[in-house]
């Protein structure tokens, strides 16, 4: 568990008809994605020491998406971008689990998988990390050329806690995640979510944010050493209108 936070914290954005993940003859990505998939711009960041999750462009239910496997792995999808605070705005995004990982919990730093998340990392004011943290951003700073985002949300669906739940990750309070989705009532279908980015970002940390400078998917299951698969909608943040118009 320690290599996948440390991964996160100081390594995500260093750089910038039903189609089953099974039956799609997956493979890790290697290049670029299908143009339709909406994803064609990420790239493929494979954890140190971690089988890499397989993720793939297909159709699910008639949408265009990403069909995703993972089989006791962790890596992700990512883009980097920068956006002012002020130009923050709405994150759509949509996902379909076919079942939960059992054994997961998002608070435990052993069992800490997840069939979905949507990642966001910002800048922000170093002076306030603890000395804790600004060790690891000077290690991440040493180790990549880059320093460990000021802060990082996740958005995760949990096997128990009720959507609005904010989890902590116990490793380092600089990654929270923001639960928008709980239980098992919703699996097997299209999730379609808009959130406010600024809002979510104040409910989880207790600050405004600053500017956002990636954005990434990942799905999980290294931790319980387990299968989990799902598929992804394209991520689009949208500007405020005020922002479009300047």
């Amino acid at each position: 568990m320690w290599l996948k936070i440390f991964a996160l914290s100081l390594m995500l954005f260093v750089t910038a008809c039903s189609v089953s993940p099974r039956s799609a003859n997956m493979s890790p990505i290697r290049g670029e994605l299908d143009q339709t998939s909406g994803f064609e711009q990420w790239q493929h960041w494979q954890l140190p020491g971690k089988q890499a999750t397989e993720y793939v462009s297909a159709q699910e239910e008639g949408r265009e998406a990403l069909a995703v496997r993972a089989d006791a792995s962790a890596s992700m999808l990512r883009q980097k971008v920068y956006i002012e605070p002020q130009d923050l705005g709405k994150l759509n995004f949509s996902w379909k689990v076919p079942e939960l990982i059992a054994q997961a919990d998002l608070a435990q730093r052993d069992t800490a998988d997840s069939p979905v998340r949507i990642v966001l990392a910002f800048e922000g004011d170093r002076s306030r990390f603890s000395f804790k943290d600004s060790m690891l951003s000077e290690l991440a700073h040493a180790l990549t050329g880059e320093p460990m985002p000021y802060a990082t949300l996740m958005y995760v669906w949990c096997n128990t806690r009720p959507p609005g739940s904010v989890i902590v990750n116990p490793r380092t309070d600089r990654i929270r995640k923001l639960v928008v989705e709980s239980g098992r009532v919703h699996l097997n279908q299209w999730l379609d979510y808009e959130r406010d980015v600024r809002a979510d970002f104040i409910h989880a940390f207790g600050e405004p944010p600053g500017a956002l400078i990636g954005m990434a998917i990942m799905t999980d299951s290294d931790n319980t050493r387990t299968t989990a698969r799902a598929w992804y909608g394209a991520v689009q943040h949208r500007m405020p209108l005020l922002a479009q118009g300047n």
